[in-house]
């Protein structure tokens, strides 16, 4: 990531474990599991008392909490800040848009959609909340509420935590854990008990959150199994099931994000269309199509009320705690693991395009894999009579539903594989992304484009493996569903602190943006200099746009002009009682870089790297002339800004300089003189060079 000269970390930066995340959460997790699987019943039992208590006392707060995050991020994405970039300035994004798309979604939604796409818009038209069962009406109510729970809504709570990890690691050079995000509020204080805790939270409730979906998977697996290969459907099966899954994950995290991660969450998102795509051409398209509409449009207009929506006069609790509160509480227990898994892979974007993509992108496809899934199944049930006990059997064993509904569509062993081998893939994206970040939240890593060492994520996956199975043994899918809405409480207040931090490191931006904005004129700036001399002498200004540097004549400006108009004001600024660094970097990383120390306050850094470009066809060019050429540009604190100094005189330069420092100054004097101070932000230089 760093182009700065000290890329090989402090040996006391060297990427390790940190003990108290680690292993706070990691016996924590071990007990719970030993005591379900060892006292099933009386464990089972007192799930059931606390979710019970949750659900009474905050089913109306995870309501209010899950629009607030959505309306947050929207809301940050359309202000001023939406260009602001997740990284330096001048970072650009690792994976196009496609690739994106497939890892974002597979980590994101994964196994669940095939568990879901029948059997929850079946149960919710013979089972709705309110309403007469098994009429039009409830049809398009059940397709609502199925767009509810898996749409704008749950992709709110990974956008605003995805954003908020990028954002403070590959902007501000903060470590790419929970804690963070929450630098703006409490400071260096994150390093200790309070990151801690705040860590062992997000790791809690991403590894159960993680167990829910393998477990709802293993469910359906085992029942694939037993409809294929009449494999029994038992904990035995299912316990061997956890195990291959962990062995398949563990060997995708060790490949790493761009090999494994990567490759299987592109084939899972094209198998998955064709499997849609075949739906509908070989089903009642028309009908598909018109439904597709219908169900958008439904959603789009009931969106604010079907969000509010507690039944507060007569409240189906079983529907609540089983479909919305669960569904809620799901989506924030996994932020942290989707969260901070968007914010690997999004370096480089634009909090508008990581905004867009993340709610726009998987809500596209989830609108048309529900609707035509859902649809094609509710349609079996209203009109089909050969196929009358197939709704009843989806309600009543979610985990069948989908080989249920693939018998009555065509080529059904062809269909029922793609499915099997779809489920398989899906698990292992999701636990080799979710042992990867699991590994990643407890260690500590000099980069946050580091990974975890594999023995880690091996490890992980093999947690993993086991509270899914203890959970699987305490009470199925029920339990499973409860322990989450029990873990997503604690998270959902960590949320808020997550939003309050990043508005306030925004906030911080934007002064800095004002106070560039309304600092001098720039008449003493290098570039404004520079184009006054040019007034005063053509020649100069002609030359430098026509030269085309090589690297030997790069770096002769770096030694000649940029090192002597750097000492000069080193020279200056140390007689005044400032700190000042110089840092000239090697022969492989040329660069110049001076950093003034401002005590309690954010420093100053004012960087020139080379950069290689390809050389423009316009060129004039001898024979001896290379194919690249090199431009000197600047970086400050937020990263690249654009321009080349590369023919500036050392008068020039250092006129450059001081007004890039007297354009920091400005910002900490307007920072200091807001009623109430502003966030505390940390210095990395290191990062200007990223």
């Amino acid at each position: 990531m760093s182009d700065h000269d000290d890329s090989t970390p402090h040996p006391s930066q060297q990427d390790r474990i940190n003990p108290v995340v680690f292993y706070g959460s990691a016996i924590a997790i071990v007990a719970f599991a030993l005591w379900t699987m060892a006292f099933t019943e009386p464990a089972s039992a007192v799930i059931n008392a606390v979710l019970g208590w949750i659900s009474d006392t905050f089913g109306w707060f995870y309501f209010i909490a899950v629009v607030a995050y959505l309306v947050f991020v929207i809301a940050i994405s359309l202000s001023r800040f939406g260009k602001l970039r997740l990284g330096p300035a001048h970072s650009r994004p690792d994976f196009n848009v496609v690739t994106w798309a497939a890892m974002l979604f597979s980590a994101g939604i994964g196994i669940d959609l095939l568990f879901f796409c029948i059997a929850e818009p079946v149960t919710q038209f013979l089972a709705p909340p309110e309403g007469d069962p098994a009429t039009v009406a409830a049809a398009r109510h059940a397709m609502e509420l199925t767009f509810l729970h898996w749409g704008l809504s749950g992709w709110g709570i990974y956008t605003l935590v995805g954003m908020s990890l990028a954002f403070f690691s590959y902007r501000h050079g903060l470590p790419l854990t929970i804690r963070s995000a929450l630098y703006p509020i409490f400071g260096k204080r994150i390093h200790g008990a309070i990151g801690h805790t705040v860590d062992i939270a997000a790791v809690l409730g991403t590894l159960f959150g993680i167990a829910t979906s393998l477990g709802i998977g293993i469910i359906q697996l085992n029942f694939g199994l037993n409809y294929m290969f009449g494999v029994p459907e038992n904990t035995l099966t299912q316990a061997s099931l956890a195990i291959l899954i962990v062995v398949f994950s563990a060997i995708s995290a060790v490949t790493g994000v761009d090999k494994g991660i990567r490759r299987l969450s592109e084939f899972n998102m094209l198998l998955a269309l064709l499997l849609m795509l075949f739906v509908l051409f070989t089903g009642k398209t028309l009908f598909l199509l018109n439904a597709l509409v219908m169900n958008v449009g439904d959603y789009l207009s009931g969106f604010i009320g079907l969000s509010m929506n507690t039944y507060a006069f007569d409240p189906p609790t079983d529907w609540l705690n089983g479909w919305t509160v669960f569904f809620w509480a799901w989506w924030i227990a996994w932020g942290p693991f989707v969260g901070l898994f968007l914010a690997r892979i999004s370096r480089g974007r634009t909090i508008r395009q990581f905004v867009a993509g993340t709610l726009l992108l998987p809500l596209a496809f989830m609108m048309a894999w529900m609707s035509i899934m859902g649809n094609s199944a509710i349609d079996m049930v209203m009109n089909d009579t050969g196929v009358v006990d197939f709704g009843e059997q989806a309600m009543n064993n979610p985990g069948s539903a989908i080989y249920l509904f693939l018998q009555n569509v065509p080529w059904v062993g062809m269909t029922t594989v793609v499915v099997t081998i779809l489920a398989i893939v899906f698990f292992v994206t999701s636990g080799d992304s979710g042992s990867l970040v699991l590994s990643n939240l407890t260690s500590i890593l000099s980069d946050p484009n580091h990974d975890a060492p594999a023995w880690m994520r091996v490890l992980w996956a093999a947690i993993i493996g086991v509270l899914t199975l203890a959970l699987l043994m305490a009470g199925g899918l029920g339990a499973l569903q409860s322990t989450v809405v029990i873990t997503g409480l604690p998270f959902a207040f960590v949320l808020f602190l997550m939003m309050l931090g990043l508005f306030k490191a925004l906030k911080v931006e934007g002064l800095k943006e004002d106070s560039y904005r309304n600092s001098m004129a720039g008449h003493l700036s290098g570039r404004t200099a520079l184009g006054e001399a040019s007034v005063r002498n053509w020649r100069h200004r002609l030359r430098r746009a026509v030269s085309f540097p090589n690297g030997s004549q790069a770096r002769r400006f770096l030694q000649e002009v940029g090192e002597p108009a750097m000492q000069e004001i080193h020279d200056v600024l140390s007689d005044e009682g400032y700190p000042v660094e110089i840092v000239v970097g090697d022969n492989q990383d040329r660069h110049l870089e001076m950093n003034v120390s401002l005590g309690g306050e954010q420093d100053f850094t004012y960087q020139i790297w080379p950069r290689q470009c390809a050389m423009p066809a316009f060129s004039i060019r001898d024979t001896h002339a290379g194919t690249h050429y090199y431009r000197l540009e600047v970086h400050i604190i937020e990263g690249g800004q654009g321009y080349d100094v590369y023919g500036y005189s050392k008068e020039q330069l250092i006129a450059d300089i001081l007004d890039q420092y007297e354009r920091h100054l400005l910002f900490l004097h307007t920072q200091r003189e807001l009623p109430g101070g502003s966030a505390v932000m940390p210095d990395d230089p290191a990062t200007a060079g990223s």
